[in-house]
């Protein structure tokens, strides 16, 4: 039997972010907690996401987000939300405010240690909809955090884990394309790519999903031809409009669950490296285990959303990288060797790695590693 679930409310178009009162009104959050970063309070975004707020300067904030949120951070941001007797989160960021801010929701309602809403512990069942109501306004198009099901966070033993769960689906998703305007082509690339893997991800995941494969292929054409433009003006508004609408489409369909990339890019977040490039260097080097856990048919659906054959599909998805300026290679971006038996024996053991297709095992994991440690070359192209 197929379960098929899907997403709350999403307000989209250029100056969606001017519902934002409405939006608090209807849900019921009258004292909101931001949760936010420095950056983006450094370089107005955020103020320009909260512009329709009467008092938002005053309202309780967490400006102290990690680029990899922590159970600490939570903690603390927690602390601001029940001192101010919040009833609710505003997060506005990319993926790590609203992660964070899924989190604070979590625990300002629930009793338990946060370990014990892990995914791979069965903690979804103990996500209640008592979870606090959430607004999440994304500031990047990538993460898909905004409806996502979702959250990553690095608890106090150093371990990233993810939350899964139905319950913590933002109530109100406030999709507002300007204000990507002023996001740099580096980080336009790594969520972009980031997003376009979830729909590549989803699409080839075992689980039955229809409309979400539909949407998945319309998300990888629309990412495909708009991203380039994107990364090469950022003020480009149908490319943005666009890139943020095929990053929304790709967040839908993670219903069905990711997949290889995701998986082994969960242990590079302890270098410090950002979460969509390592995805993106990854992603060629996926293809030919996909090519033999995967029925050709979808294979052969993905390459034509690409406009290649299945044959040139991994060539074709490192010429894209490649076109959007991402590294070469886990090499250029400084990692040692040394490190990838360790992460691939972690990635198989992810909750991404249960909703992949072929059921890959650490060895398999580190083949795709080594491999990727270097540009890909077209010498694995994909032949059945």
């Amino acid at each position: 039997m197929a379960l098929i679930q899907y997403i709350g409310r999403i307000q989209f178009d250029d100056g969606a972010r001017r519902t934002l009162p409405d939006e608090l009104l209807r849900v019921g959050i009258r004292r909101p907690l931001v949760v936010s970063d420095r950056g983006l309070e450094a370089n107005g975004v955020l103020a320009t996401a909260l512009e329709s707020l009467d008092g938002w300067e005053e309202a309780p904030s967490f400006l102290d987000v990690p680029s990899n949120p922590t159970e600490s951070a939570v903690r603390a941001a927690l602390a601001v939300y029940r001192e101010n007797g919040c009833d609710g989160v505003i997060a506005v960021g990319g993926g790590s405010p609203m992660d964070c801010g899924k989190a604070v929701a979590l625990l300002a309602t629930h009793n338990r240690p946060l370990e014990a809403y892990l995914a791979r512990t069965g903690g979804e069942a103990r996500i209640t909809r008592d979870i606090a109501p959430i607004v999440a306004i994304p500031t990047t198009a990538g993460t898909g955090s905004e409806i996502g099901r979702g959250a990553s966070i690095t608890l106090a033993t150093g371990e990233k884990e993810v939350f899964i769960g139905p319950n913590l689906v933002p109530r109100v998703a406030i999709c507002d394309p300007e204000l990507t305007h002023g996001l740099p082509p580096q980080l336009t690339a790594a969520t972009g790519v980031d997003a376009f893997s979830h729909a590549f991800e989803a699409y080839l995941s075992p689980a039955v999903n229809p409309p979400a494969d539909a949407i998945a292929l319309e998300a990888l054409r629309r990412m495909h031809r708009w991203l380039p433009r994107a990364v090469a003006d950022g003020h480009d508004r149908d490319a943005r409009w666009n890139v943020m609408m095929a990053a929304l489409e790709a967040a839908m369909t993670t219903w069905k669950g990711l997949g290889l990339t995701h998986a082994l890019s969960m242990p590079f977040d302890d270098l410090g490296l950002h979460h969509g490039t390592v995805v993106g260097v990854l992603l060629p080097h996926t293809v030919n285990f996909l090519a033999e856990a995967v029925p050709m048919e979808r294979i052969t659906a993905v390459a034509g959303a690409l406009g290649t054959t299945p044959e040139n599909l991994a060539e074709e998805l490192a010429l894209f990288t490649s076109r959007l300026g991402l590294p070469e290679g886990l090499g250029a971006l400084g990692v040692d060797p040394g490190r990838l038996h360790g992460f691939s024996v972690l990635a198989a053991g992810t909750a991404f790695n249960r909703t992949a297709p072929g059921d890959a095992t650490a060895a398999d994991y580190e083949r795709i590693a080594r491999s990727a440690m270097r540009p890909y070359t077209p010498h694995a192209a994909l032949i059945r």
